[in-house]
C-alpha cells in the first residue's frame, strides 16, 4: 500500500477541486504550530493564514485568515487542481505533517514546526517548513506575503541574494529563504511567489524569520538539526504524561494544544492563539483571546498538574505572584508579561472569518469583575499543593491576600464567567467559586501555620454557601438558578458537584442537571444559557460546558451517559485533535476561537474522571469518584 492510501485509512482528506474549495474550507481546517512564544495556524491546502510575532499578543504578521486579501499568508501548495490532502502530528508532538496527492502527478509531503525546546527564553521566532516529493513528479507554488500590524501598512519587499528581506511600516523585519535558490517572483496578488517543480525524493526546506536583517542561506538556520530537537523536547515532555486510560490519544493531544499556549518566559497562558473567530457565522459575537485569564489560566494549569506537569504550574504561579507584587487586585486578565490588557478595538479595514466582522483587538471584560476567578486561582493552587508541589511563602501571601479581599467582595453582584454586557448581578456560579476560594484556601493555610486565616475562611465558606442555598434556588426551591432571583438556568452551575459544595444526587442537584439539559441540551451538547447578555446573536454549543456535563454524570453513576456525552465532544475535535470554544449541534462545525484552552481543559478533567470512574466500579469502589480523594489513597 502506497503512503497516501495508508494515511488516508486513518484520517478523512480534504478534496480540493478548485480555488473555491479553499476559500470554503471551515475555521477547524487547520493544525497549530508553536515556539513557547506564539503560534501559527497551517491550513489544510498548506497555507499559513495566521501568525503573530514575536509573541501571541502582537499583530498580525499573517492574518489571511480573518481577511484574505488584506491579512497576508505564507503557503506552499500544488498549483493544479483536483488535489487531495492530509495532516496530521508526528506522535506526541506538535510537528504537523500534511500531505498531498495531486491527481495525474504525484504524492508530495509538508513538514511545519516552530523550533522549540525545554529553554522557554530560546525562541528563533522562525517557521521552518519541509517539503519532499515521495511519489511522481509535482509542481507547486510557494508564497511569501506578510502583512505587517494586521495589515495596516505598506509592506516592502526586497529580492536578496539568498531570499527575501521583508519590511514593515513600523520597523518590523522578515526574511523568507528557499533551499535550494528559488526563482522568487512579484505575485499579482502582492507579495512573492516561487514556482517548484520537484521529482520523487526532492527535498526543500524554506525557513521564515522574524525581526532579521537579511537572510541567510539556508543552511545558516539549521532546519533538520532544529527538526531533530523540536521532535525530541517534545517526545521528552509527553513522556511525562500521567493518563494510561481509554482517551489517551485525545488527552495527549488536548495536553499538547495547552502547552502551545503558554508564554515561555513567563509561563502564561493565552485563552487562544486568535481573534475574532465567531461564535455564530455571520455574527459579531468576535473576541481576542490572545490574553491570558487568571480563571481560564488557573483551570488549564489545574487539568495539567493532574496529568503530571507540575512545572507549568510551578511557573504560573510566579507569573501570578509577579502580578500581585505590581496590583494586589486580582485581575480578570493580563497581558502575558503581567501587564494590563489594552482597551478593545475594532479593525474595519479587515472583513472577518468568512465575513463575520467586527474584528476586534484588545478586550472590554478587562475591567470586568468576575468574582469567580479567585476560587479558580485557588483551587488550582490546592492541587497544586496535594501533588507534592510546594508554594513559596511570598506566592503564599499573595494569594491570602487575594482571599481576604474576596471577604469584602463575595456578596456583590458581579458580571460573571461569560462576560455578559448588560449589567451585573447575583451569579451562582460566582458565589459557588467564592465559596471555593475559601474552603480552599482553608486547606491550604495550615500547611503555612496560618491557622488564623484558615478559621476566618471555613466561617465564610459557610456564609457562601448558606447564602446559594438561600437565595440561588428557583422560585420553586427544586433547582439552583443561574442568578438570585432568577428562573433560568446556566451552563456553568454544572460545576457544583465537581467541586463539592452539593452532593452529586442531592435532589438539588440532579434536578437542576435534569434542566439545564432540557433547557440548555441539544443531544449531548450544551449551550451556556439561552438570555439576552446584552450583545446579540446566537451561539454555538458551548464545549467546556458538555465536558462539565460529562463529568457531572459520571459522579451521579451514570458512567454509560457519561461516556456518551464525553465521546460526543471529543469527537467534534477537528482532524488532528483540536477544539475550538463552541460547536454547531446541528452539524458539529467548530465555532469561536480555536483552539481553545476551555474545550481542551474540560476534555482532559472529563476523561480522569470518567476513567476513574471505571475503575472505581470495577473495583467494587461506591464512593463518588473525586480525583483529589484518588491522589490521597494511592499517598497513603
Amino acid at each position: 500500500m502506497d503512503l497516501y492510501s495508508a494515511a488516508r485509512r486513518l484520517s478523512r482528506p480534504f478534496v480540493f477541486g478548485s480555488p473555491d474549495d479553499i476559500a470554503a474550507l471551515p475555521l477547524d481546517a487547520r493544525g497549530l504550530i508553536g515556539d513557547g512564544h506564539t503560534a501559527a495556524l497551517v491550513r489544510a491546502d498548506g497555507a499559513i493564514d495566521w501568525a503573530c510575532f514575536p509573541r501571541f499578543d502582537s499583530p498580525s504578521v499573517f492574518g489571511g485568515l480573518l481577511d484574505a486579501e488584506a491579512g497576508g499568508v505564507a503557503s506552499i501548495t500544488p498549483v493544479d487542481f483536483p488535489f487531495e490532502s492530509l495532516q496530521r502530528y508526528d506522535p506526541e508532538t506538535n510537528v504537523l505533517e500534511t500531505l498531498f496527492r495531486v491527481e495525474g502527478q504525484g504524492v508530495v509531503r509538508l513538514l511545519d514546526y516552530m523550533p522549540w525546546s525545554d529553554d522557554p527564553k530560546a525562541g528563533l521566532h522562525e517557521m521552518h517548513r519541509r517539503v519532499e516529493v515521495r511519489e511522481g513528479s509535482v509542481e507547486l507554488m510557494v508564497t511569501f506575503d506578510p502583512r505587517f500590524d494586521y495589515g495596516r501598512g505598506r509592506t516592502t519587499l526586497e529580492r536578496q541574494r539568498h531570499g527575501v528581506l521583508a519590511l514593515g511600516p513600523n520597523g518590523e523585519r522578515m526574511v523568507a529563504v528557499l533551499g535550494g535558490g528559488g526563482d522568487w517572483q512579484p505575485r499579482p496578488q502582492g507579495g512573492m511567489q516561487a514556482r517548484l517543480k520537484l521529482r520523487a525524493g526532492d527535498r526543500r526546506w524554506m525557513v521564515m524569520r522574524w525581526d532579521a536583517t537579511a537572510p541567510w542561506p539556508i543552511q545558516a538556520y539549521r532546519p533538520y538539526d532544529y527538526l531533530r530537537i523540536t521532535r525530541k523536547s517534545w517526545r521528552q515532555w509527553a513522556q511525562s504524561l500521567r493518563y494510561e486510560g481509554p482517551w489517551r490519544h485525545h488527552v495527549m493531544r488536548s495536553a499538547l494544544a495547552l502547552e502551545l499556549l503558554v508564554y515561555g518566559p513567563t509561563g502564561a497562558m493565552v485563552a487562544a492563539p486568535t481573534t475574532s473567530l465567531p461564535e455564530w457565522r455571520g455574527g459579531t459575537r468576535n473576541w481576542d483571546y490572545r490574553f491570558t485569564w487568571s480563571r481560564d489560566a488557573a483551570m488549564a494549569i489545574r487539568a495539567q498538574n493532574v496529568l503530571g506537569y507540575s512545572r507549568e504550574a510551578r511557573e504560573f504561579f510566579h507569573f501570578m505572584r509577579t502580578a500581585l507584587d505590581v496590583d494586589e487586585t486580582l485581575r480578570v486578565m493580563y497581558t502575558i508579561d503581567g501587564n494590563p490588557v489594552p482597551p478593545e478595538s475594532v479593525l474595519p479595514h479587515l472583513r472577518g472569518f468568512d465575513g463575520s466582522g467586527p474584528v476586534r483587538i484588545g478586550n472590554g471584560a478587562r475591567d470586568q469583575l468576575q468574582l469567580d476567578t479567585t476560587g479558580a486561582l485557588l483551587d488550582a493552587a490546592y492541587l497544586h499543593e496535594r501533588f507534592g508541589g510546594c508554594l513559596p511563602l511570598r506566592t503564599w501571601s499573595r494569594l491570602r491576600r487575594v482571599v481576604d479581599n474576596l471577604r469584602d467582595t463575595w456578596s456583590a453582584p458581579d458580571d460573571g464567567i461569560w462576560e455578559p454586557r448588560d449589567g451585573r448581578r447575583h451569579n451562582v456560579h460566582s458565589k459557588v467559586m467564592s465559596w471555593l476560594a475559601f474552603d480552599r484556601g482553608a486547606h491550604i493555610a495550615p500547611r503555612f501555620g496560618d491557622q488564623e486565616a484558615a478559621a476566618r475562611w471555613q466561617v465564610a465558606a459557610k456564609a457562601v454557601k448558606d447564602d446559594i442555598h438561600h437565595n440561588g434556588l428557583d422560585p420553586t426551591g427544586t433547582y439552583f438558578c443561574a442568578a438570585y432571583g432568577a428562573q433560568h438556568v446556566d451552563g456553568a452551575l454544572l460545576v457544583m458537584p465537581l467541586h463539592g459544595i452539593v452532593e452529586p444526587n442531592d435532589p438539588l442537584m440532579v434536578a437542576t442537571i435534569e434542566r439545564i439539559r432540557a433547557e440548555l441540551g441539544t443531544g449531548p451538547f450544551v449551550h451556556r444559557y439561552r438570555v439576552d447578555d446584552g450583545v446579540g446573536g446566537e451561539e454555538g454549543a458551548f464545549v467546556l460546558c458538555g465536558f462539565w456535563l460529562a463529568e457531572a454524570l459520571a459522579l451521579q453513576g451514570k458512567i454509560d451517559e457519561a461516556i456518551d456525552v464525553f465521546t460526543a465532544h471529543a469527537e467534534s475535535s477537528n482532524h488532528v485533535g483540536l477544539l475550538a470554544e463552541e460547536l454547531d449541534p446541528r452539524n458539529g462545525e467548530q465555532l469561536g476561537n480555536f483552539p481553545q484552552a476551555f474545550s481542551h481543559l474540560g476534555l482532559i478533567n472529563a476523561a480522569l474522571r470518567i476513567d476513574l470512574a471505571i475503575r472505581m466500579r470495577d473495583e467494587g469502589d461506591d464512593r463518588i469518584p473525586h480525583v483529589t480523594d484518588r491522589i490521597e489513597t494511592q499517598r497513603s
